[in-house]
Formats: C-alpha cells, structure tokens, sequence
C-alpha cells in the first residue's frame, strides 16, 4: 500500500467530501440566480460623441458640476477591451477619476474584420488617436489636452506626443512598454526581443491569417502563467461560488479575459516588428507614414505608473521611459499589484486616481 494512503482517514475524506457538496450545492444556486445584465461591465454612463469607422470616442457623463478645463483622453490597446478601466462600480478607474473632479474620454478600437485586414499603425495613431484629439480640442476651445495611454495604448500615446507636442498638454502612460528588450520576460521572448522572427515569424503569421485572432493572442497571454490562469483559478472556484459578489467579480473578469478583439493584420506585423523585435522606440527609428517617431520631442509634464509585479510588461521596460524622454518634469509611482491589479486592486483604486488627479492639477 502507498505510504500517504495509510495517512488518510475515511472521516476525514467523508468530512472533506461533504464540504465540497455543500459548497457546489450553495454555488449552483447562486449561478442560478445569475443574470446576463447582473455581469454588466462598463457601468459609468457615457456618450458616444465621434464615431470613424469602427472606432467611438465615448464622453463620460461628468460626476462633479465643474470639472477640470482640461480633459482627459483614455487610449488602451488593441488588445481586450477598454472597459477594464470601468470594470464595477467599486472598481472603475474611469468612476473614481470622475469623482474626483476630471471630465474623461475614451477610444474604443471596436472589433476589426476582415476589411480592416491592411489597417496600419498610422491609420491608428496619426488617423485615429489624432481626430479623437482634435475632435475633443475644438469641442472644448482647447489647444492642448491631457493624454492617459494603457499599456500597449501607453506606447501609442508615447509615439503620438513625440509627433504632436503641441496638443498634448500633459501625458500619463501606465503599465506601458518602453524598452522592449527584456530577455527576461516571456511575453518579449515570445514575441521575439533576442531571436526576432526565429522566435516568431510575424510576416508568415499575416500572410497566412490575414487578421490576428484574438483567440490567438488571448491562449498566448494565459499560458505565460497557465498553472495559475488555467487551472488553479477553476479549482478555486467552488470556494469563489459560495459568495455572490466573489462570483460576480469572477464571472466579470473571465468576460474580459474572454472578449479578445482580432488584431488588424498589418498594425500587428508592425508592433511586432518594430517594437518587439528590433525595439526601435528607444532608437528613435519608428516611423509612422512619413514620420519619425523621437521621444526626445516628448516634452511635455510625464507621469509614468507602473506596477511592480508586472508578468506582462517588465517594470524595468516602463522604467526605461526617463532615460529616453525630452522632458524635465518626469514623475514615476509605482504599485505593489501585478498588470490587471492595476485596475481591479481595492488599494490601486484608492491610491491611483488621486495621484493622477493631483498630478494633474498641479499642472494646469
């Protein structure tokens, strides 16, 4: 007989057993009570005032009466959906920055199809990111407005202000890629840091899918940790369906993670390329239609955020950012949380909204 089998006794089993029973029991009738409209992500109410294409800028409807002069232009990646900064109620950056005093944009990039298939990354940052900017500066008698890029967004907002400082007035990148050469990190080893298209043929990839799939993308991000997004969080779960608000924040996130929008063929071949492989962000040599892309013009007031345990986006990477920007007012925080803890955190979310506010009044 095993040894270990010899230390197990049968009331402990039975005991252990019917825990189990009454937990599933207790979850299957909390799931049925569950409704599609009780998983609503992307709560905060807001307008949809720019549309071009497949991408909306949506406004915010303003939580205080007189919200700063000066709004802001959230810009996430491509990559999943924005509303991960409006997760809940009590987990919404865009909320908690609301309250707290500031009038909030946001570009939603929509869902590509197969007509979107030769978008290229200056049709998203010098066609897209760039109307939004002017639609929301002549809707507010503005010459400049303030800028929040979202991990790979962050980038963008980064290559969109070295291009147009004049309408940038003050820029926050979060959880955002600077230095991709970090050998270190999986998600750039994959991608192809140190081997380039021997890690990741990124030219085949579009010859033979035309759009990236975003199951494609969504399976590579579970799989840099597949014992703990891909199993341990399901074992779990009995436990998380015994309580309904557990359950929901679980049924929330798995939507996100799930929601995988293809990525635009030609866009992607370019960010894998020119950032991933050959890291030309920081070499001054990205050019976007007939524009070089030096972050020496970022001169403007730069807030960095990043989160310290970061799987996705090596702290050092975004850490990189000072050494290559041509501003003299830089400000870095950083957080105690990894990549998604920057947004569904209870401590982040009390913490992080008001160093962005603040940062942002004192540069009015």
């Amino acid at each position: 007989m095993l040894p270990f089998l010899t230390q197990i006794r049968l009331e402990d089993v039975s005991h252990e057993y019917t825990e189990l029973t009454k937990k599933v029991l207790q979850g299957i009738e909390n799931l049925s009570r569950l409704r599609e409209e009780d998983i609503e992500i992307g709560a905060t109410p807001k307008e949809a005032v720019y549309r071009e294409d497949k991408v909306i800028l949506y406004r915010f409807k303003p939580m205080v009466e007189q919200p700063l002069s000066i709004p802001l232009l959230i810009v996430y990646a491509l990559v999943n959906r924005p509303y991960m900064v409006d997760l809940q109620e009590d987990r919404s950056l865009v909320a908690n920055l609301l309250k707290l005093g500031l009038d909030v944009y946001l570009i939603d990039w929509g869902y590509p199809s197969r007509a979107d298939r030769w978008l290229t990354l200056d049709d998203y940052i010098n066609g897209y990111i760039n109307n939004c900017v002017d639609f929301i500066r002549e809707k507010h008698g503005l010459e400049k407005i303030n800028l929040l890029g979202i991990c790979q967004g962050g980038a963008f907002s980064l290559c969109y202000s070295s291009l147009y400082p004049e309408k940038v007035k003050n820029l926050i990148v979060m959880v955002a890629p600077v230095d991709f050469n970090m050998p270190n990190t999986l998600l750039n080893m994959r991608g192809g840091c140190t081997l380039g298209a021997e890690a990741l043929d990124v030219d085949l990839m579009v010859k033979s899918l035309g759009n990236i799939p975003g199951d494609f993308l969504n399976l590579e991000f579970l799989m840099l940790k597949p014992q703990q997004l891909g199993i341990q969080k399901y074992l779990d779960f009995p436990e998380v369906m015994t309580s309904e608000d557990k359950l929901l924040n679980f049924m929330r996130m798995e939507k996100w993670i799930f929601d995988s929008p293809d990525q635009a063929g030609e866009a992607y071949r370019q960010f894998m390329k020119d950032f991933y492989q050959e890291n030309k962000l920081i070499k001054g040599e990205v050019m976007l239609g007939d524009k070089r892309v030096d972050l020496k013009n970022v001169r403007m007031p730069v807030l960095n955020l990043y989160a310290e345990k970061d799987h996705l986006v090596d702290p050092e990477s975004s850490k990189a950012l000072e050494k290559y920007v041509g501003t003299e007012d830089y400000t870095v925080r950083s957080f105690p949380v990894g990549h998604i803890g920057m947004y569904v955190s209870g401590k982040v979310q009390r913490d992080l909204p008001p160093t962005i506010v603040d940062w942002l009044k004192a540069r009015m």
